[in-house]
């Protein structure tokens, strides 16, 4: 390599080096407020094929590999792997604090992951993800008889579906998976509250917001459901 490429590659490096030493970690500091709005706005990018793929280059691997994460949201979602939550809200390396588990439940694995996320991390709004045509939520509509741990696994959407069921007896079992898949987001954030004090006082006091969402994987688009009907008497100290 001659001196004049060494000498390129060289102010090339220091550039970059510049460049990563203002660069930020922006997802501190978040608001609650901010950041669903930063998500709305990403699956608007998404809906209209425009992505801006922000936070996604060697820059960003860069500084969060030095400065460490600091995501701006927590989203809890099915593992369906037609639910990518980086790619549907338009966002990057460390941006989202992701806990996926069929049917979107939470357990103590699950509850564990998002007082990390909220304690450790700092996020400050964490969303409940439920989709349209969930296999966990139509497989406790049909009754299926699945192997292994599958039903322990999806234990918890069972009261969701028979509630459901006898609040419409006529239904068809897709229509009552499709419901009980909106539905099972509420039930999910009641069991945050009620399986993690943490979260629950968080909460409480105004440090985290936690909004239920809904993903239409035909369209792309998220329906937007807000807290828990009942939030202010879940997040009472002592509630169950």
């Amino acid at each position: 390599m001659d001196r004049k490429i060494m000498g390129i590659v060289a102010v090339i490096g220091v550039i970059l080096s510049a460049v990563l030493a203002l660069a930020t970690v922006d997802g501190a500091g978040v608001s609650p407020d901010e950041a669903l709005a930063r998500l709305k706005e990403g699956n608007a990018h998404f809906l209209a094929e425009a992505p801006t793929h922000r936070n996604r280059d060697m820059a960003r691997r860069e500084v969060t590999a030095r400065q460490g994460q600091f995501p701006l949201a927590m989203i809890l979602s099915c593992s369906d792997s037609r639910v990518p939550v980086e790619i549907l809200f338009d966002q990057g390396v460390g941006d989202i604090f992701s806990v996926r588990t069929a049917g979107n439940v939470s357990g103590v694995m699950q509850l564990g992951s998002l007082e990390y996320g909220a304690e450790h991390l700092g996020a400050r709004l964490l969303v409940v993800l439920g989709h349209s045509k969930c296999g966990a939520v139509t497989a406790v509509a049909k009754n299926a008889k699945e192997p292994g741990n599958i039903p322990a696994a999806v234990a918890p959407i069972v009261p969701v579906v028979k509630a459901v069921r006898d609040a419409h007896p006529g239904a068809s079992d897709d229509d009552v998976a499709g419901m009980a898949a909106i539905q099972n987001v509420f039930q999910v954030i009641a069991d945050i509250y009620a399986g993690s004090p943490v979260l629950r006082g968080m909460a409480r006091s105004g440090r985290i917001k936690v909004v239920g969402a809904f993903y239409h994987i035909e369209s792309g688009k998220v329906d937007w459901l807000g807290p828990h009907p009942e939030e202010a008497r879940l997040v009472a100290d002592g509630a169950s």
